[in-house]
């Protein structure tokens, strides 16, 4: 988990909420799932913060956060889920 100082997070989170309520918005308006559109604000984002000279370091770097955003978003959302449902509907590993 990024853990940034809170006045960073004040900076940025007001951008973030705009921007997520702009994609529900517009999923609806289109009624289409923003799976997509998703995908495309984490693209253009990474985009326009990663330098312009196109390096390995660079493409590392921005991989390497996409992963551990995954990653993170699964430990913290996915396993819980899953925990919870083993327990409701059977576990599958004995």
């Amino acid at each position: 988990m990024p853990y940034v100082k809170q006045t960073q997070r004040d900076n940025i989170d007001p951008a973030v909420s705009e921007l997520a309520n702009r994609i529900r918005l517009t999923s609806q308006q289109d009624s289409e799932q923003p799976d997509g559109m998703v995908n495309y604000a984490v693209t253009r984002l990474l985009l326009n913060v990663m330098t312009h000279e196109l390096r390995y370091v660079t493409l590392e770097r921005a991989v390497g956060c996409l992963e551990c955003c995954k990653l993170e978003l699964y430990r913290r959302l996915g396993a819980p889920y899953e925990d919870q449902k083993a327990k409701a509907n059977g576990e599958v590993y004995l």
